[in-house]
């Protein structure tokens, strides 16, 4: 098990966003998180690592008990973690590569010829080895995307955590960003938590729906039927 909550409540300060949550991901299993905004996705998907604080309940995150998770201990469990951003979270004034390889500098890769070999890796699966020189400000916000998705994998995590991944992009763009995440997930058996507002794609990327509302959170499983993906036959995905 990824990760495991039972009967959790989760806080940003005083406010209670979401309450009694339960809610488990296997390993290389592909879950969304839908909602609107500020229904409690991004502080969910913030609370696996540590940057909210569990309330209550039970909360089981790739083997540490995130109530008693010390902040020295953080680093170790975002390690095995990769985090796509929505607004990408690039150094601007930096190439791919030298964005890629702060973050391996940062998790003490410490030989240059290694660090340099697992940026072409990473760049061959997200099919940007030609842009490793180019500056950020020089790709399109696909392809920005994209080089976020390289860098999440970069140290090959367990799960790949993706915060409305596709929300800044065009529908075409969207669907190349799913699919790309979806491969990784079914080569490497990485699991991912996806939150999205587009509520048709997992009509095209089947997984585990879980919806966000009224302080609660319910998956279509529980729901009995998939009444929160709405998508008619052959319609394409928008955002």
């Amino acid at each position: 098990m990824i990760l495991n909550y039972n009967d959790v409540d989760l806080y940003q300060g005083e406010h209670l966003v979401l309450r009694h949550v339960n809610f488990c991901v296997e390993e290389g299993e592909l879950v969304y998180l839908t909602g609107p905004v500020g229904s409690g996705k991004s502080s969910l998907l913030k609370s696996s690592y540590g940057e909210v604080p569990i309330g209550s309940g039970k909360a089981e995150v790739l083997g540490f008990d995130m109530k008693r998770l010390k902040t020295k201990h953080q680093p170790m469990l975002r390690r095995q973690m990769g985090i796509v951003f929505q607004d990408f979270q690039l150094m601007p004034d930096r190439t791919v590569r030298r964005n890629l390889d702060f973050v391996l500098r940062s998790t003490e890769w410490k030989q240059k010829t290694n660090r340099e070999h697992r940026i072409d890796e990473v760049l061959a699966m997200v099919k940007l080895s030609d842009k490793k020189d180019k500056m950020i400000y020089e790709l399109s916000g696909g392809e920005q995307q994209r080089i976020c998705i390289a860098r999440a994998i970069l140290n090959n995590p367990k799960v790949i955590l993706a915060d409305e991944p596709t929300g800044n992009l065009d529908a075409e763009n969207g669907e190349l960003i799913l699919a790309l995440l979806d491969e990784i997930r079914r080569q490497q058996h990485t699991a991912v938590i996806l939150s999205t507002h587009n509520l048709q794609w997992p009509a095209y990327f089947p997984g585990t729906v879980y919806s966000c509302g009224d302080g609660c959170l319910v998956t279509n499983r529980e729901k009995g039927k998939s009444e929160d993906i709405i998508v008619t036959e052959n319609q394409e995905p928008t955002e």
